[in-house]
């Protein structure tokens, strides 16, 4: 009989992780596709402008839009999450998610029903930011609620694998779409195939959740006590330092990867006019790095803590950003692969133990509210504005002062993981 319960729980396990993973790489998906798009075709053909400068900018404000649409999400689903479960709150915010990105591939352009076709996709972009804005913390929590004794930062690891997931097939999908289609052909439909294919990977992460039970933890605290009325009014009045040090302690990898990614296709491919397919294929290269570190900071964080992985990956991008505008700025495939490499491997010990990190500062019955507000809060400090000012820096600085922005954001991660480390 125990072995039988052994292999019981090894398949339970197996089911937590996988859903955990297909579940946020499904959210990634859709939020990268928008990413890549506001940096090669939303521009010109949702925000006509007198210069393409202007124009980006616009498009990378639509993009911030769903940073701040994530803490109301947080707010929202952690909410539900706290009181209701883990499980249906991630069903429905996959599904809201989905339903918004599904939308964006059927949205006319301006060219088309004129200024109805931005601000449709800015309600649209809002939509898929409050699903992703309860969608990480209910993943993390089905991981970490559910790992046995010593094994929490690599079971918490798994939701945080679904970014480096998410965004190979993103812009997997559309470097190959790049490499098929005519120029003509990719502007007129073919960048609409992305966000249509969400439907199939919506279907796919919600099969798998629909057969997860609730986390043991929760069931446990449920069962001991009733859930708070107002799970966000608890936070406030009883966690408020705690949620505001590990809002702090998301800055670097947010701050990290919107730069890497989003800001440096949209820089490499107008400013520096590199070949859109040959960026996308140095990102994709580098994006193997983060995968590599999370899985590395996942295991060095159960040996250790979390505060001290994190911790070590900001002071590692505190110097990374002395270098990133040199190296960026020198125009060529080489030196770009390496400090996007370099970055993206950093981002991996600044985002990897996060899983782990965040659920540990709150009580079980305001985990889900806690651990989510401050992530997506944090997001809107590191990563809303991040291509945004990066695009101004270069236009009134230069690009040597982008990187400075990444060394600025790993000093007050710091500041918040000193904070905790301290209680």
């Amino acid at each position: 009989m125990a072995e039988l319960s052994g292999v019981g729980e090894m398949w339970r396990h197996k089911r937590v992780l996988t859903a955990s993973l297909v579940g946020t790489a499904v959210e990634f998906y859709d939020f990268y596709i928008y990413a890549t798009a506001a940096s090669l075709i939303f521009p010109a053909l949702f925000f006509p402008s007198s210069s393409p400068t202007a124009q980006l900018m616009a498009s990378y404000g639509s993009l911030a839009l769903a940073f701040f649409a994530r803490p109301l999400g947080a707010a929202v689903f952690g909410h539900y999450g706290d009181r209701v479960g883990r499980k249906v709150t991630l069903v429905t915010s996959l599904m809201l998610m989905g339903g918004c990105t599904l939308a964006i591939g059927f949205l006319p352009t301006h060219a088309q029903i004129g200024w109805w076709a931005p601000l449709i996709l800015c309600l649209l972009r809002f939509g898929q930011g409050l699903g992703l804005g309860g969608e990480w913390g209910g993943a993390a929590l089905l991981a970490v609620e559910n790992a046995p004794p010593g094994w929490r930062a690599r079971f918490g690891m798994f939701p945080q694998l679904g970014a480096p997931v998410g965004f190979i097939a993103a812009n997997g999908l559309f470097l190959i779409l790049g490499t098929i289609l005519t120029e003509e052909e990719f502007f007129a439909w073919g960048w609409r195939l992305p966000f249509l294919g969400s439907a199939v990977l919506v279907f796919l992460g919600l099969w798998v959740r629909l057969k997860l039970t609730e986390t043991p933890e929760f069931a446990a605290a449920q069962a001991e006590a009733p859930p708070p009325a107002m799970p966000l009014a608890s936070l406030f009045k009883h966690h408020l330092g705690a949620a505001i040090a590990g809002t702090f302690a998301v800055v670097a990898c947010f701050a990290i990867y919107y730069i890497a990614t989003a800001f440096a296709l949209g820089y490499g491919t107008t400013t520096l006019n590199i070949d859109r397919s040959d960026f996308l294929s140095i990102q994709l290269g580098a994006i193997l790095f983060m995968a590599l570190s999370i899985l590395i900071a996942g295991w060095w964080a159960d040996k250790t803590s979390p505060t001290r992985v994190l911790a070590w990956g900001c002071v590692g991008t505190v110097f990374m950003g002395l270098i990133f505008g040199p190296m960026m700025g020198a125009g060529t495939l080489l030196p770009i692969f390496l400090i996007l490499s370099l970055a993206l491997f950093l981002m991996g010990f600044v985002y990897g133990p996060l899983g782990a990190y965040l659920p540990a500062l709150f009580p079980i019955q305001l985990r889900y509210t806690g651990a989510s507000f401050a992530f997506n809060l944090g997001g809107i400090l590191g990563g809303a504005l991040a291509p945004i000012v990066a695009t101004w820096l270069i236009a009134v600085q230069g690009v040597e002062f982008v990187g400075l922005y990444m060394s600025a954001a790993a000093a007050i991660s710091l500041a918040g993981l000193w904070w905790t480390s301290r209680r």
